[in-house]
């Protein structure tokens, strides 16, 4: 349902793509106060310009280190490198992240609220973008997520971009994922996300099929 209907609402309309998105991330956790995390993310058109079509478009290297104030609470260190001149004629980028994030629980569900600062660096040009996700989980049997039980993750985020070049730039994206704990250190996650990409001024939509591996180790 999530993926027939943004299709039936804006058919026909150029400003609308769907992208496949894959990531497999890598955690692992020194001390209590002290984790890392890798990630490779692959995105690829799958309708674009009002056509059904496969293009890659990207791939993404990303590092993220972080360390707990407390149970809840957290600041993260990340860096991201984004490589797209093998698939097209656009330019890469070098990003950095501020991280903070906190999460309360309820029951079985958690609640989490994550800010972020990042500098988007271009050939060309710097970008501050400015982010606030607001997150959902909770197992979808009992209290408790087991082994072999499925879970549900949903979030919502807004962003803001600016640079020296043009208008601050306003994002919206909403995100529902269901997942799966296969073991103690394995989870599979398979969703949708909707952005709306500068929704103050030339608003374009995309709809994101993503899948997503979790290892721990």
């Amino acid at each position: 349902m999530l993926f027939l209907l943004p299709l039936a609402t804006i058919e026909g309309q150029n400003d609308f793509e769907t992208l496949s998105e894959s990531a497999f991330s890598v955690n692992h956790k020194f001390s209590n106060n002290y984790s890392v995390n890798f990630s490779l993310k692959s995105r690829s058109y799958l309708y674009k310009d009002s056509n059904f079509q496969y293009q890659q478009r990207q791939l993404d290297f990303v590092h993220f280190s972080t360390f707990a104030l407390n149970y809840n609470t957290s600041l993260s260190l990340g860096i991201q490198y984004r490589n797209r001149d093998l698939f097209d004629d656009t330019s890469n980028e070098l990003r950095i992240t501020q991280q903070y994030n906190t999460t309360k629980k309820h029951f079985s569900k958690r609640f989490g609220h994550r800010f972020r600062v990042e500098q988007r660096i271009l050939d060309h040009i710097t970008i501050h973008r400015f982010r606030y996700r607001f997150a959902l989980d909770f197992p979808l049997k009992g209290e408790k997520l087991d082994i072999g039980e499925t879970y549900l993750v949903t979030s919502m985020e807004l962003l803001n971009s600016v640079n020296k070049l043009s208008s601050p730039e306003i994002d919206h994206r909403t995100t529902v994922q269901l997942g799966w704990l296969f073991s103690e250190k394995l989870k599979l996650q398979i969703g949708t996300e909707y952005r709306f990409e500068a929704f103050n001024s030339d608003t374009e939509q995309k709809l994101f099929i993503l899948t997503t591996g979790i290892l721990k180790i």
